[in-house]
């Protein structure tokens, strides 16, 4: 069974809004001012490498497709370029989701995305997506939460979890340092989930 993985650059105050750059954002492109190092690179190389398929929102999905056809010439892009991709929209038509591999999923969310995790067997890559990740965790759908705290109070832009989230619990799972600017890695699963693969 697939596993959904949040994986986000976030800074202190929640903000998940367009670190790289791309967007129409008056702090796009903020994560560039850290340097995570080779540990944090090599945290993004091995996480992707590891995954069996993306699921992406419009927005961050549409970005990702301007980008990344034009940045395969290493491993990293090769497998971002070639891998199973799914969107999750209501506007976007096949003929629109045009990156190679992808898959637009238009209907019931939970119920697709269910149906997903159970015809894989590797983890289900979710980057960026604000509103994608907020409705996978309120129908209880995200197994684990992977986020590069990079030590910055951006004030404003779209949140991981925004305002009306449901409480949810979870449980710190792993936490380490990379880079010489204060960069932090921290993995959090569900509490249920997570305590019962501490206990084991």
């Amino acid at each position: 069974m697939g596993k959904v993985v949040v994986t986000e650059f976030i800074s202190l105050d929640g903000v998940i809004e367009a670190p790289g750059g791309g967007e129409d954002y008056e702090h796009a492109g903020w994560s560039f001012e850290f340097k995570r190092g080779e540990e944090g690179d090599e945290f993004k190389f091995d996480e992707l490498m590891a995954a069996e398929v993306q699921l992406l929102g419009r927005v961050t999905y549409q970005g990702f497709a301007k980008a990344w056809p034009s940045m395969g010439a290493d491993r990293f892009g090769e497998k971002m370029n070639a891998m199973p991709k799914y969107v999750v929209s209501t506007t976007l038509g096949a003929q629109d989701a045009d990156w190679n591999n992808s898959t637009v999923i238009g209907g019931d969310m939970a119920s697709e995305v269910a149906q997903l995790k159970q015809q894989v067997s590797g983890d289900i890559l979710v980057a960026g997506s604000a509103k994608l990740v907020q409705s996978l965790t309120e129908h209880g759908l995200v197994d684990e939460y992977r986020l590069m705290v990079f030590p910055v109070v951006l004030g404003s832009g779209k949140r991981l979890f925004g305002e009306g989230a449901p409480r949810t619990k979870l449980r710190l799972v792993d936490s380490k340092p990379v880079g010489p600017d204060g960069v932090f890695i921290l993995t959090y699963g569900p509490a249920e989930i997570a305590g019962s693969d501490l206990a084991a």
